[in-house]
């Protein structure tokens, strides 16, 4: 729902994914909050490194550093307040509470506390001049450094569409950027008007909750250029405080706040303006090449993904590539590279992604096609290619890869299913498929790491198969597990090896 803010007599519209109306009594729990604390839905442990990095000296460094180096799916937040307890507790017995380890309530006052931190770094303001092309209009704060974010903002392309939205990475910093082009009786515009209103953030976690303000001020900009006491405003309401160290900017859920969370991100009214709610188009889209993706995903490969605009659902699959190497085993995954989501990049980007061991990325320029040593895997539309001769064998789907896309396929409909008979609004796609890619990793690095305690430490065509792998069609893939994950001790089966 959209509602004024009651805090910036300027700030005209707001993004408040509220899931209960005022007045309303709380709800009895739910099933699906009742199960927070069951182990096959603590994602927190997963982490969510690609969320953010710090903006302290020595570069982007993750201020969370997940047992996975995965990103987890961020949850759709609730500005509605927390059904208020019997007696608020003083601090001591809070921290008694803390301290026998009963944490759900200080838990819960946790993520509201977070929820509450706005960390808007910047607001900006492109446009499209036909004689010198993109160029910043205007930004807030003045001495802030936005030079190249006009190509991102405005991507390659754009003058095709109306209107779309970009997820992009401007140095420590994730932007999102609402463009609209609108029609217009003028000689010197060429007859169009094409402008984008953006957002910089230490996090993109919660930059879906201003799609709707970005886009109604770009429509704004459109229909009354130089008019920016709204975006002022905004940024006068929502700017982050953030301290030179960059030691207190908050970049990713806390990953032991998770649990008091997850609840959130299953709400009905979430829709595809929030990137959690796109996992199930993903996989639509895809369909079994999902589980190459997924894969290579593991693997920490660099993915790069190209799609004429619009890019907006094109940044929805860099974030849901992520999402596929989810791992919540305590130390697996701790000296892998990370796999960064670098959403919409252009050629000035080319430079980053040269000292980049792992990312995702989209891009609408062509040209990089040709740029082979930018990445491993390009994605044109559907089609996953490589020109990686000992990647070419993992772009074939094997039995074991059939069978986990039919059990997926079997348990969305019996989800929707039960949907329909049963009004269960609770239940999420994307925690389906989030939490059914999170239980396949975590099933193979058990099993790997029962292997490597084992007296023989070998893997066997049995151990194979009760990581939900194929002992022939997945051999390779295999291999480079192993070596990417670490598990160099562990012996291969000589039947497997020559299968």
């Amino acid at each position: 729902m959209v509602e004024r803010s009651d805090r910036a007599p300027l700030l005209d519209w707001e993004e408040i994914p509220s899931a209960e109306k005022p007045g309303d009594e709380a709800p009895a729990a739910s099933p699906a909050e009742e199960r927070l604390s069951s182990p096959s839905n603590s994602r927190g442990t997963a982490g969510c490194s690609g969320f953010g990095w710090s903006s302290g000296p020595g570069g982007p460094t993750p201020l969370i550093r997940s047992e996975a180096d995965g990103c987890s799916a961020p949850p759709a937040t609730s500005s509605a307040p927390p059904a208020a307890p019997e007696r608020a507790l003083q601090p001591d017995e809070e921290e008694h509470l803390s301290a026998s380890g009963t944490r759900e309530v200080s838990l819960e006052d946790r993520m509201v506390k977070w929820e509450e931190k706005d960390q808007i770094v910047s607001v900006f303001v492109v446009t499209f001049n036909t004689r010198t092309g993109n160029m910043l209009e205007w930004c807030l704060p003045k001495d802030m450094d936005l030079e190249g974010v006009e190509f991102k903002a405005i991507a390659s392309g754009s003058h095709r569409v109306s209107t779309d939205f970009i997820y992009f990475r401007k140095g420590c910093f994730f932007g999102l950027a609402c463009f609209a082009n609108m029609a217009v009786e003028s000689t010197e515009e060429r007859g169009a008007r094409m402008k984008s209103v953006g957002i910089l953030s230490p996090s993109y976690t919660l930059l879906y909750r201003y799609m709707s303000f970005l886009e109604h001020q770009v429509k704004l900009q459109l229909q009354s250029p130089g008019h920016y006491s709204p975006l002022e405003a905004f940024y006068e309401d929502k700017r982050a405080l953030l301290p030179p160290s960059g030691e207190d900017v908050v970049t990713a859920f806390p990953a032991n706040v998770w649990g008091a969370a997850i609840n959130h991100s299953m709400h009905p009214e979430m829709k595809i303006t929030h990137p959690a709610g796109c996992m199930s188009q993903f996989i639509r889209f895809f369909g079994e090449q999902i589980m190459v993706l997924w894969k290579l995903a593991l693997l920490r490969r660099r993915i790069l993904i190209f799609s004429p605009p619009p890019v907006g659902v094109v940044c929805y699959r860099v974030y849901c590539c992520c999402c596929l190497a989810n791992i919540s085993i305590p130390g697996v995954g701790v000296a892998v590279p990370e796999f960064r989501p670098f959403f919409y990049v252009n050629v000035a980007d080319i430079s980053a992604l040269e000292n980049e061991l792992s990312y995702v990325a989209c891009t609408t320029e062509k040209i990089f096609e040709e740029k082979k040593d930018l990445y491993d895997v390009y994605v044109d539309n559907q089609n996953v290619k490589t020109y990686r001769d000992g990647l070419k064998p993992l772009l074939r789907l094997s039995a074991a890869d059939r069978e986990k896309y039919r059990k997926l396929t079997e348990q969305r409909q019996m989800l929707l299913y039960s949907q329909e008979e049963n009004s269960d609004c609770v239940s999420s796609e994307e925690d389906l498929f989030i939490l059914f890619f999170l239980e396949q990793n975590n099933r193979i690095f058990q099993t790997l790491s029962e292997v490597a305690g084992s007296p023989d430490p070998t893997v066997t065509q049995d151990s194979v198969r009760a990581m939900g792998l194929d002992p022939h069609g997945d051999r390779l893939f295999l291999l480079h597990l192993l070596e990417i994950y670490g598990y160099d001790s562990l012996l291969v089966s000589e039947q497997l090896c020559c299968s």
